[in-house]
């Protein structure tokens, strides 16, 4: 197994960088998912919701704080990075807060509203076909033509230790507000695509609750992570599909892999139907316009299949909530919830 690129000291130097530029995302109490699951006890529900963040996403905790390690050494130079819109507007956030010029690859068919995000913060965004991009590789080549032509810095979205470590301080947040409230965690539910997210937030759950389940969720039409875990090494997916489009990542990052294969021992996949009746619930219960990518962990609790025994409390991790309205009520016209 290849050494960690991460430590917990890395999250606690991120934090003190993160806290310069954003306030922490909310850890929302459930009761409705307390009522749905019938949890006995005292135990509690709760949702870390990165739908408060500037961008609307989880995304911008990475991206500041790999801007911040970068930018001093920059000289003027723009960064690049290709992704499917939240990183984008991660990203773009950063370059305003430091002053850097950012170009962004995306997807054509990435939603209205990341478009508006990424270009609302000054980033100049290209596109490329994502539907042809498993067969001609446009993605990685156009962000490696502009990093050249651009004499560019180029940034992954998820596979990067600075991202990982970013990302984690979501992770140390959630540890230090449930330790002020004396409790305890026995579930973490978080979604996987490169694995930035979650191999972040699992460094900081499992030293703040060393006996917490972490669950990993993918969509069933993109389970690189779980057929990893299965053959004991990373597996390349050619064309991952789901609605889902935070989630599509061909399969976890080399940096991502030692820590989630030590920390996130399963991983559970979702359907798209499933994933919509998820968002539909949750906009019932809680008002919450969701993007499928955020909602899939949401989906995974409601589904019953998981067991959840266990005296502490479970904490589960909505990415995201990006999505255009005519979509979203699209997929909520399109299921039932009961």
């Amino acid at each position: 197994m290849q050494p960690e690129s991460v430590s917990i000291d890395d999250l606690y130097r991120a934090r003190e960088v993160l806290r310069q530029h954003i306030s922490p995302a909310p850890l929302i109490r459930s009761y409705a998912l307390e009522r749905q699951l019938q949890l006995g006890g005292d135990r509690r529900v709760w949702i870390k919701d990165y739908g408060w963040t500037p961008v609307g996403s989880f995304k911008l905790m990475g991206a500041l704080y790999w801007m911040s390690q970068h930018f001093p050494h920059l000289d003027g130079r723009p960064v690049a990075a290709h992704s499917s819109g939240n990183f984008a507007s991660g990203l773009s956030f950063a370059g305003y807060r430091y002053g850097s010029r950012v170009i962004i690859v995306m997807p054509e068919s990435a939603p209205k509203i990341k478009f508006e995000n990424t270009r609302r913060f000054g980033a100049q965004v290209r596109t490329y076909d994502i539907t042809t991009d498993h067969l001609t590789g446009t993605r990685d080549r156009l962000t490696k033509e502009i990093s050249e032509q651009e004499n560019a810095l180029q940034a992954s979205p998820y596979d990067d230790p600075h991202v990982i470590a970013g990302n984690g301080v979501g992770g140390l947040e959630i540890v230090d507000e449930l330790r002020a409230m004396g409790r305890d965690l026995s579930h973490f539910f978080c979604s996987v695509s490169g694995g930035g997210l979650m191999a972040g937030h699992a460094l900081g759950i499992s030293h703040g609750f060393s006996g917490a389940k972490i669950i990993g969720v993918e969509p069933e039409g993109a389970d690189d992570f779980r057929q990893s875990l299965a053959l004991g090494e990373r597996v390349r997916l050619p064309k991952p599909t789901s609605i889902c489009d935070g989630l599509l990542s061909y399969d976890v990052g080399q940096h991502n892999w030692p820590i989630l294969q030590r920390l996130v021992p399963s991983a559970v996949i979702c359907s798209d139907e499933s994933t919509k009746r998820a968002m539909a619930w949750l906009y019932q219960n809680h008002g919450l316009r969701t993007e499928p990518s955020g909602a899939i962990t949401t989906a995974a609790i409601l589904s019953g299949e998981i067991d959840l025994q266990g005296d502490g409390d479970i904490v589960l991790v909505l990415s995201g909530r990006n999505i255009d309205e005519p979509v979203f009520r699209t997929y909520l016209e399109s299921v039932s919830v009961g």
